[in-house]
């Protein structure tokens, strides 16, 4: 699963890519590791404004929950099922996309992960590229606060993650350039599973 991710690129270099303005520039801090269980707020490209880049929150909330606490489960969504389960069906034709720069990942060392290598994934043709995600509204109701989220959606690994992400053999689903548009714009999900995939790069840290 997906739950380390990286966006340090310059905010002209985000705009340039998406050809998209950034709503709140100030908002955005590049961070070189972006852990999803801190919940926070990352550049994001939705279906309803998608000429603006927004900030929403990793950790996607749907509009019937009582309380935040169901974020820290619905980080990622499998896109084999995610139309089936509670949490995501009413969020599966909410598109967006999330934007990164690279995403972490650990690859077990034993067989019991108690020694394991840390890798960066890079996308080899895009120095800036986007994750498919769904993402959904939910009004607090205790502080009447707006807070929108989102997940990423994950598909079974390829060759190089399946060596990679050796426990679970997961991924993220990695949008081509000329994709992106397509998923926001509400192209059938199936269209993007599994071996829908770009070429990747690792590198040990």
């Amino acid at each position: 699963m997906c739950y380390r991710t990286k966006l340090n690129s310059r905010i002209k270099e985000i705009e340039k890519t998406f050809n998209a303005p950034f709503i709140e520039p100030e908002a955005y801090t590049p961070q070189e590791e972006i852990n999803a269980f801190d919940f926070s707020a990352t550049p994001v490209i939705t279906d309803v404004n998608p000429g603006e880049i927004e900030l929403f929150h990793w950790g996607l909330i749907p509009h019937w929950a009582k309380d935040d606490k169901i974020r820290k489960m619905t980080l990622n969504a499998k896109i084999e099922t995610a139309e089936e389960k509670p949490a995501f069906r009413n969020a599966v034709t909410n598109r967006c996309l999330i934007i990164a720069d690279g995403f972490y990942e650990w690859q077990w060392l034993d067989a019991r992960g108690k020694n394991k290598q840390k890798h960066l994934l890079e996308v080899q043709d895009q120095e800036i590229f986007a994750f498919a995600g769904i993402h959904s509204s939910w009004r607090n109701p205790d502080t009447d606060e707006l807070i929108n989220s989102y997940s990423i959606l994950t598909t079974e690994a390829n060759e190089l993650m399946s060596e990679i992400h050796n426990n679970k053999k997961r991924m993220p689903v990695i949008l081509h350039k000329q994709d992106q548009a397509k998923w926001i714009s509400g192209t059938e999900i199936s269209r993007f599973s599994f071996p829908y995939e770009v070429p990747l790069k690792a590198t040990k840290i």
